[in-house]
């Protein structure tokens, strides 16, 4: 099957670098990172976009992306470049995706966005005649979240996916909505039933990291994020997964990190993990 793949960007996530990077110190991330006066990091939020059979699908790091903008006040209001422009830069629509692939249901939202959804007013929900994919496990976890990741769990968001009537819930494994090619890694150390897509591809496996392998950075497999719920667990997971690429040859596409995109990856004498083969995007790449 041939298939056509671009990774498109949305708008950039702006959280406390010292929860981005958990346990490494202030003097290391901020020269990996560099922080503003208030300690914020800018992080993209790179979603992939696979075109196959007539049919596009969207795989998603959380749910920031699924909400509409709000719309501007004034002209003298700046557009966010968002996902919706790198769809149009491709001549498509949010009516032309057909499934949407969430690795789990984290949102970080933009705060004016956060306050509308406080009061009640949050945005509809992008892509109309989508199936919406999510982790049968992780639903069950959003919906009865621990109080330690209530806050990242936008509730009136999950209430517009679940009467969208297009939710699907996935137990693992594969999905008839996407094929034969699609399988999915398990991971519970970011969060519980985290969804990890890989696409088997003429030229190799492709795996979306998500928030287990955000960055290049995270490839040190002792560097966890503040917003781990198992970090000792999530470890293991990332040595596993990185270990299955290196023995593959795969590629991976890196949700967060602030300069690549898609990586293969390597072990060095010291059995470190490296990236090489690096790019910063990726555009209707035959695969």
């Amino acid at each position: 099957m041939t298939r056509r793949l671009s990774i498109l960007n949305g708008q950039s996530r702006r959280m406390d670098g010292g929860v981005v990077f958990g346990s490494v110190p202030h003097r290391v991330w901020a020269d990996w990172v560099r922080p503003d006066h208030e300690n914020q990091v800018d992080l993209p939020s790179r979603a992939l976009l696979v075109q196959q059979e007539g049919r596009n699908i969207l795989v998603l790091a959380g749910c920031d992306l699924l909400v509409a903008p709000l719309p501007r006040t004034c002209r003298c209001q700046r557009h966010p470049h968002g996902l919706l422009d790198g769809l149009a830069s491709l001549g498509l629509d949010e009516g032309d995706i057909h499934a949407v692939v969430l690795t789990h249901l984290h949102a970080v939202l933009p705060e004016d966005v956060l306050s509308a959804a406080r009061e009640g007013d949050l945005p509809r929900l992008l892509f109309p005649r989508a199936r919406y994919l999510v982790g049968e496990r992780h639903w069950l976890r959003a919906q009865r979240p621990h109080p330690r990741d209530r806050g990242l769990f936008v509730q009136q968001l999950l209430g517009l996916l679940e009467s969208s009537g297009r939710l699907e819930l996935l137990d693992g494994g594969q999905s008839e909505q996407l094929g034969a090619d699609w399988r999915f890694h398990v991971s519970d150390g970011y969060t519980p039933g985290q969804l990890l897509p890989e696409i088997l591809t003429e030229a190799g496996p492709l795996v979306f990291a998500g928030d287990l392998v955000p960055g290049t950075y995270w490839l040190q497999l002792d560097v966890t994020s503040g917003h781990d719920r198992n970090p000792e667990g999530l470890v293991e997971e990332k040595e596993q997964l990185l270990d299955h690429l290196v023995a593959s040859r795969g590629r991976m596409i890196l949700a967060r990190d602030p300069q690549v995109a898609m990586i293969r990856v390597t072990r060095d004498r010291q059995a470190r993990y490296q990236a090489y083969d690096e790019h910063s995007t990726l555009l209707r790449l035959e695969a």
